[in-house]
């Protein structure tokens, strides 16, 4: 376990020294920082719980609206509106996976999706609420410590400590109790039960947690944005992405999602900046390529090899 906070002290280390190197890319440093934060939280229920959820984006909505919003309308510190996202994330996690973890396998997954919806549909109409279809315009923000969180500097920092508290958590989950819980749930939820573990209450444990960091990185996106709009916050896609940042990277892992955005982000720029028109179609492909050769992701699928190796060398010895 040292080595994986040896290379979360190095990466912290590089992220902290990558606006003095390459202060003209800030912009794809932050979205790929989100992503790795988004897909991280994702994987706690999606990953170590396996629970896959297609309605991530709701949490996001979540913590850019409780912050477009609160400063925007109501004038109140963009730290307490992202206090007060956690919770009301945490609530509503909770809540909703009362309704539907009695759902199985996919049946779990179509009915993230549908809450999902309802929520993008409430963002649209209430305009009272969210300020509907139009959005809401982030104008001003306080400036502690002198700080302008308006610029790309602060937005990316703030984006880098999410990103590292999201994986610091999921290490620290880990080798703990509840990390070996989260396991067993995902593995088989009759035999955890003979066990004495409580699978419903461990899945929304994961759920909450999950969604609480989510709404995190949520709060972020909505001031590096200073715009946000139901259409785009609460869209479907953005729950996919995130799903497949994970899936790619390698769902239960601790490395695996940071990996996918690295990937997923960065060769969707590179592919975008290079080959024009044609990105989508290899962005496409390559994506297949990751899924059909690593269907366990490009960090799971080595560990699994090494994982088998270890098991034939004892079995041998």
């Amino acid at each position: 376990m040292k080595k994986h906070y040896i290379i979360f002290a190095g990466l912290v280390l590089v992220g902290i020294l990558y606006p003095q190197m390459f202060p003209g890319y800030l912009s794809v440093a932050i979205t790929l920082l989100l992503y790795a934060g988004w897909a991280t939280a994702w994987d706690i229920l999606g990953g170590w719980a396996g629970q896959v959820s297609l309605g991530h984006a709701s949490f996001v909505g979540l913590g850019a609206y409780f912050v477009a919003v609160g400063t925007s309308h109501h004038e109140i510190a963009p730290w307490w509106t992202i206090l007060m996202a956690l919770a009301a994330a945490a609530v509503l996690a909770y809540l909703w996976g009362r309704l539907t973890f009695k759902l199985k396998g996919p049946y779990f997954t179509l009915s993230t999706i549908a809450i999902a919806e309802i929520f993008r549909l409430i963002a649209i109409n209430e305009g009272w609420l969210t300020g509907g279809a139009t959005g809401v315009f982030i104008m001003t923000l306080p400036e502690p410590f002198g700080l302008d969180l308006f610029s790309r500097q602060v937005n990316y920092y703030l984006a880098l400590a999410f990103a590292a508290i999201t994986v610091l958590v999921v290490m620290l989950i880990s080798r703990s109790k509840f990390g070996y819980q989260l396991r067993a749930v995902r593995e088989d939820e009759d035999s955890a039960m003979a066990s004495g573990i409580n699978p419903t209450t461990v899945k929304l444990k994961a759920f909450m947690l999950s969604g609480a960091l989510t709404a995190l990185g949520g709060g972020i996106y909505a001031i590096f944005l200073s715009f946000i709009e139901p259409h785009i916050i609460f869209y479907l896609l953005l729950s996919v992405q995130i799903a497949l940042t994970a899936i790619i990277g390698g769902r239960g892992t601790i490395w695996g999602p940071c990996v996918g955005a690295l990937l997923i982000v960065g060769s969707g720029e590179i592919f975008r900046t290079t080959f024009a028109e044609a990105n989508m179609l290899i962005y496409g492909l390559l994506i297949m390529v990751v899924v059909i050769f690593m269907p366990r992701g490009i960090v799971g699928e080595p560990a699994r090899y090494l994982i088998r190796r270890v098991y034939a060398k004892r079995a041998q010895g």
